[in-house]
């Protein structure tokens, strides 16, 4: 099987078993540039929205490390107290950039493949050390994508690198002739635009690596023929205990539906081949029950307990087969039948009153309304 499996081309799509399985060991479609781009923006936009803050935060202490007295240069306890204080107000004031930063760092995988945990994926595995496996990342169409996206990133962000310094020019030309006090934020800005740019510029290259890497996944967790028939075989088992599984299944069905057949208010037969017991309880029930029904050995063993339980039985071949076809067990008779399983019931129930000595013996229906389309269903072949 498996030289056979081996000769084989992978032409079929992965199944959702194989691609859950996958899902389970880690592999699934990730891509680095949609990673790296959403971290370089969320950055980029992060120091163009908090910039103003960072600046007067690190003003601030800048000037209050600054401004230190003789006796606090010389006591230890006192240095100690100014640096924690120092730390804890520029963590304070680059909690928001963090905070964005671990957002992004998460969102950016989130965004492809979904949130996974797969700690078999860590798992130290010997044929990652493999050199000839190695050798094969290393000239792969993978490793190929990689180096023309490492190409084009250099020429990308390098060309708009140009384009903004270009655009810059008479803003950066300005910036010798203001103040100290406004050339910093001009200058800020500035190089703030640069990188939020040269950060969008990945999108040309996170496009085309996106596609890419669902392509790759994908034709990596192809399947053969053989393995599509494998895993339904494995899937939905072997035929004999999908047999033995059926002939269980039948068994309980038939048990339960043997122990119904005490309860019947009519068993309505073929009057040798087939039997239907029906039920009907006006207060519980819209319409009557099939509680029992079956053909040749079944139908004899539904009349045996009809006759033991002293269940009314009464012959009518074309609607019995006619509701053999047209229902299963538990089921409500189709509307169609309601009239002529009425009038067979209205018999039964005048039948036992008059056993009870209550009323005339009743006269036995002869001619059932039976619609068309359900007489030739009793007429087809079993």
């Amino acid at each position: 099987m498996a030289e056979e499996d081996s000769s084989q081309e992978k032409t079929e799509e992965p199944t959702a078993k194989k691609l859950e399985k996958a899902r389970e060991e880690g592999q699934v479609a990730r891509s680095k540039e949609l990673n790296t781009l959403i971290v370089l923006v969320a950055g980029a936009t992060a120091l163009l929205v908090f910039g103003p803050v960072f600046f007067e935060g690190g003003k601030d202490v800048f000037a209050y490390n600054l401004k230190l007295n003789r006796a606090e240069i010389f006591d230890v306890h006192s240095m100690q107290a100014h640096v924690s204080r120092s730390a804890m107000q520029a963590l304070f004031v680059l909690l928001p950039f963090f905070g964005v930063m671990v957002l992004a760092a998460f969102m950016g995988p989130i965004s492809l493949g979904g949130w996974l945990v797969a700690p078999s994926a860590i798992a130290p595995k010997l044929s990652r050390m493999s050199p000839l496996k190695g050798l094969g990342r290393m000239f792969s169409a993978n490793a190929l994508m990689e180096l023309v996206k490492g190409i084009a990133k250099v020429v990308l962000v390098s060309s708009v690198a140009i384009l903004v310094l270009y655009v810059s020019t008479p803003g950066l030309q300005l910036l010798g002739r203001q103040s100290i006090d406004a050339a910093i934020p001009a200058a800020a800005l500035i190089i703030l635009m640069a990188f939020l740019f040269m950060s969008l510029a990945m999108i040309v290259i996170a496009a085309v690596d996106v596609p890419f890497q669902i392509i790759e996944h994908t034709k990596k967790l192809k399947m053969t023929v053989q393995e599509i028939k494998d895993e339904m075989k494995n899937s939905e088992g072997k035929p004999e205990v999908k047999a033995r599984i059926r002939q269980v299944q039948q068994e309980m069905s038939r048990g339960r539906m043997m122990s119904a057949v005490p309860e019947a208010d009519v068993i309505i037969t073929n009057p040798t081949h087939f039997a239907v017991a029906l039920k009907y309880d006006p207060e519980n029930m819209a319409s009557p029950v099939v509680v029992a029904r079956g053909v040749d050995n079944v139908a004899e063993m539904i009349r045996e307990l009809g006759r033991t339980h002293n269940v009314p039985m009464i012959s009518y071949p074309v609607l019995a087969r006619a509701v053999y076809f047209s229902t299963e067990m538990d089921q409500p008779i189709p509307e169609g039948l309601y009239l002529a399983v009425a009038q067979v019931l209205a018999y039964v129930f005048q039948l036992k009153q008059f056993y009870r000595g209550a009323g005339k013996v009743p006269q036995r229906p002869s001619n059932l309304k039976i619609p068309e389309e359900y007489v030739r269903m009793a007429n087809q072949e079993r």
